[in-house]
């Protein structure tokens, strides 16, 4: 009974059907023409393994001989440990370094021919890197080296840059960390800090002792001229008054010995001022030789 079904004249119509029906499916799956590139990324065409175009972000159409290889253009990060180098003075020094870079867009092609697949380039950027920072550091001292990092970053920033154009790579930006030299010469290094910083310290302290000196030495000064001057104010002012009183006697010498009438004139204006103080009373008891008033008449 089950091979009569299966070998029924409707069984046998829906598989002639199905067949060729999957037939075609595989056929599309293998041959499917429509293909997607992602944002931030490049679409390498190859045609029997030879480059024949790039495609940018979006749908295209590839016929079946064609094969699509996606490359990434997004910024890519390589990691530099411990790169060691030496200064002009045979210093050692080490330093870690994160450089992020990216594939430029019309290198893609090229970096995908000689050196990755899929926009990787941290081994090349890497080595490159290490050959940069032993360059660098070499044109300068140690203390160059220290005080100097923005321009020693920007050496080693420009140096790579055209280093890696030659791989078809930009950088974007460079972090420096973990900058150190040797034990014995940081030693070193802490100990002139020290020693600048004592003797700047006691610099300072002997700039403040002799600001302080001036400071008295002006105020003793200033309160001596103080003095000065009041003395010559009030030797000033005795002088003036010791002159006027000198002239004023002379101007009545002088009116004396011109007239006597002059002291018979005050006498009368005395007596005249007694005469106006006087209440007209007589003394009670008179005794001889007492003065009467206005009785003593010359």
């Amino acid at each position: 009974m089950a091979i009569d079904r299966m070998s029924s004249p409707g069984n046998e119509k829906a598989l002639r059907y199905a067949l060729p029906a999957l037939a075609v499916l595989v056929v599309l799956w293998i041959l499917w023409p429509f293909n997607s590139v992602p944002t931030g990324s490049r679409g390498v065409v190859t045609q029997f393994g030879r480059i024949v175009r790039i495609e940018p972000e979006g749908l295209i159409i590839l016929p079946p001989w064609q094969r699509l290889a996606l490359f990434s253009i997004r910024a890519e990060q390589a990691d530099i440990e411990n790169a060691d180098g030496s200064t002009s003075d045979t210093q050692p020094v080490k330093v870690s370094m994160t450089v992020r870079y990216s594939i430029m867009p019309d290198k893609v092609a090229e970096v995908y021919e000689k050196y990755t697949h899929n926009g990787d380039l941290s081994s090349y950027v890497q080595t490159a890197t290490q050959e940069i920072f032993k360059a660098v550091t070499a044109r300068y001292d140690a203390t160059d080296l220290i005080g100097k990092r923005a321009l020693v970053s920007s050496d080693i920033n420009a140096a790579l840059r055209e280093k890696l154009s030659i791989y078809g790579a930009q950088v974007i930006n460079i972090d420096m960390r973990n900058f150190s030299f040797s034990t014995s010469y940081m030693a070193a290094i802490n100990d002139k800090v020290t020693q600048e910083q004592l003797r700047l310290a006691a610099e300072n302290k002997l700039k403040t002792v002799e600001a302080e000196q001036k400071q008295k030495v002006a105020i003793a000064e200033a309160e001596a001229s103080a003095v000065k001057a009041k003395a010559d104010g009030d030797a000033y002012a005795t002088l003036k008054d010791a002159t006027a009183q000198a002239e004023s006697l002379r101007i009545q010498n002088q009116a004396l010995t011109q007239s006597k009438d002059v002291l018979e004139l005050r006498r009368i204006q005395v007596e005249q001022t007694k005469a106006e103080r006087w209440n007209g009373q007589l003394p009670q008891n008179v005794y001889a030789g007492a003065p009467i008033p206005f009785f003593n008449a010359h």
